[in-house]
């Protein structure tokens, strides 16, 4: 892997974190875009050329003379940290011929303990951050994403069923120890970081010995079944690194020792 500017946009945000600068909320409605538009300033700051995808779209942010993109996530603090929706694009570490990067921001969910501000907008601190290579989060590339549907169903036979998948996969938050409270990088261990940064972990994550290739929804019984085969590459490394500033913490990161990442209580609720 060639593509570094991962590591300056990293070193951006601990730099705005540490300097105290603020996400802002354009208005009480806006719960989702906030922490998005406080990261576009990042890049707008290193400077480097980006392309804004636009909402409902993947990734947020694509670089132009690097092949990265950049999907950014916004977590209220204390609330849902332990996994998030992907808005039916499943995480990867490769899409379109770039590297993707993931960036966990997490915020006060309560705030009224900011009052308002500049231009009567909300004003609050990024609390912890995590930028991770999509690999982290699911080393598969080649599986492409559609929506499909059929039709008859209902009495008269002229209703649509529309299967529009939604992913849920757990967070940086839920997979490591020792990135709370602070800002790291975790990036494959092919690349590099210079002399800026401090390694504060060795992180593995393994594939597992089976793979969900497709499910069966029972209309009658609203049984949804998996259908599962054995993975060939079971048992198969991916090694990271988490990364530092050297003028950061130096806490150390680790795997999150729990086999359950994903939160069963919001099944359903979606």
């Amino acid at each position: 892997m060639t593509n570094k500017t991962c590591f300056d946009v990293f070193e951006q945000c601990v730099f705005v974190v540490q300097g105290g600068e603020l996400i802002e909320s354009v208005s009480r409605k806006d719960k989702e875009f906030h922490f998005q538009d406080w990261f576009k300033k990042r890049l707008q700051n290193i400077p480097v050329h980006f392309e804004e995808s636009g909402r409902n779209k993947y990734p947020d942010f694509c670089l132009v003379e690097s092949t990265e993109g950049y999907e950014v996530k916004g977590l209220a603090w204390p609330g849902r940290e332990r996994d998030y929706d992907c808005n039916s694009q499943v995480p990867t570490g490769y899409h379109n011929g770039r590297q993707i990067f993931y960036v966990f921001g997490r915020y006060p969910a309560d705030l009224s303990v900011y009052p308002d501000k500049v231009n009567g907008n909300r004003q609050y601190p990024v609390i912890d951050l995590v930028i991770c290579h999509g690999d982290f989060l699911n080393a598969e590339h080649n599986y492409v994403h559609k929506n499909k549907s059929v039709k008859g169903f209902g009495s008269y036979g002229d209703i649509m069923i529309r299967d529009r998948k939604m992913y849920v996969a757990p967070t940086p938050f839920a997979l490591t120890e020792g990135t709370t409270g602070l800002m790291t990088l975790i990036v494959p261990d092919s690349m590099d970081a210079d002399s800026r940064f401090q390694e504060v972990g060795r992180l593995s994550r393994f594939e597992a010995d089976t793979l969900v290739v497709g499910y069966c929804f029972d209309l009658e019984t609203n049984e949804l079944k998996a259908q599962m085969r054995p993975n060939p590459n079971a048992g198969n490394e991916h090694k990271f690194i988490a990364y530092r500033l050297t003028n950061q913490g130096s806490r150390f990161v680790t795997m999150a020792g729990v086999t359950q990442t994903i939160d069963e209580s919001i099944e359903g609720n979606e």
